[in-house]
């Protein structure tokens, strides 16, 4: 099993199926993504550049989202907290998730990929 795959699976409830209706949007939004584990987090990554991650942290699913002050959408939902390059969507509950919203951000992630920079 690929561990990224492994991260998502082993988290307990809520949190797994927060990740398992993020990775469901993510993988049917993106064009040909890779899911990789780099950091000891899950990232998504189409042509080599990052377009975001997730992560369990404090009670709630972080999807980080690189390159995101290039973003044309601005949203209240979207939370700096001191980070200059990312910005996240946080759920605590499966239901706090806006598919609509969350699709806008990934295809935002991808239109300003070649901005970013590759990771490998």
């Amino acid at each position: 099993m690929n561990p990224a795959e492994a991260y998502i699976l082993e988290k307990p409830e809520p949190f797994k199926t927060i990740l398992l209706q993020v990775q469901v949007l993510v993988e049917q939004t993106l064009p040909n993504f890779e899911l990789l584990y780099k950091w000891r987090l899950p990232f998504y990554f189409t042509e080599g550049c990052p377009i975001c991650y997730l992560n369990v942290t404090k009670g709630y699913v972080d999807v980080c989202f690189w390159l995101s002050d290039e973003f044309l959408i601005k949203h209240q939902d979207l939370i700096t907290e001191k980070r200059k390059r990312v910005k996240s969507l946080r759920y605590r509950s499966p239901e706090e998730i806006d598919a609509q919203l969350l699709i806008r951000c990934i295809k935002e992630a991808y239109r300003t990929r070649e901005e970013g920079f590759k990771v490998r």
